[in-house]
């Protein structure tokens, strides 16, 4: 009697590819969250052709902040896959400080540090964007990619982004509409010119 053959695992579902800019061109210590920095021009070249060597063939969307740091990497992929449609997105971009921005952290009163951090979700840093403001309207494009990669199955979907959207995803991924504290606030991004990926099922 012959053996029946063997069952092959399921294929992979869609993933959300998360890459992040490349270096960008400020000083160390500098809060720059929305503020439009341009990245390393030769750093954001590299990260694009890495990028594309481990992209699959088939993205089904290309969304990126419009923040110039990811535009330029956008930009740079496009050349290296000119088949891919780029969309602009500003529900990717960074956290807004607002009166923080391009300031120096050692330069912000500890005590205003301390009022974001102690009402980490609801307090607006600087006056600018509360983080359960950025979480509702990142979950709104995680919605967007997930019923794109439905309606093309095999297919992922690439957003170029910043460190506090990635992190926004984990979050959301993990534990849906629950806010944070700012201990709990823990995963890690990807490095400049790295990226990460999650399941999109």
């Amino acid at each position: 009697m012959t053996a029946p053959p063997p069952s092959l695992p399921p294929p992979p579902g869609p993933r959300l590819w998360l890459a992040r800019h490349a270096q960008p061109l400020i000083g160390p210590g500098i809060c720059y969250g929305r503020h439009d920095v341009p990245a390393d021009a030769h750093a954001t070249a590299q990260a694009a052709a890495t990028l594309q060597a481990a992209l699959p063939r088939r993205l089904v969307a290309c969304r990126h902040s419009p923040l110039q740091r990811c535009e330029q990497l956008a930009l740079e992929l496009k050349a290296l896959r000119p088949d891919m449609t780029l969309d602009a997105d500003d529900r990717l971009t960074e956290l807004h400080f607002g009166l923080w921005e391009a300031r120096g952290w050692n330069d912000i009163a500890r005590a205003d540090i301390d009022a974001w951090t102690d009402a980490f979700a609801d307090h607006a840093p600087g006056g600018g964007e509360r983080l359960s403001a950025m979480l509702l309207r990142v979950a709104d494009a995680l919605a967007d990619a997930r019923r794109a990669a439905a309606r093309a199955p095999g297919a992922d979907v690439l957003w170029i982004t910043h460190a506090g959207v990635v992190r926004c995803v984990l979050w959301l991924q993990r534990h849906g509409g629950r806010l944070p504290r700012s201990e709990e606030w823990t995963d890690a991004a990807p490095a400049f010119g790295g990226w990460a990926t999650v399941p999109l099922g």
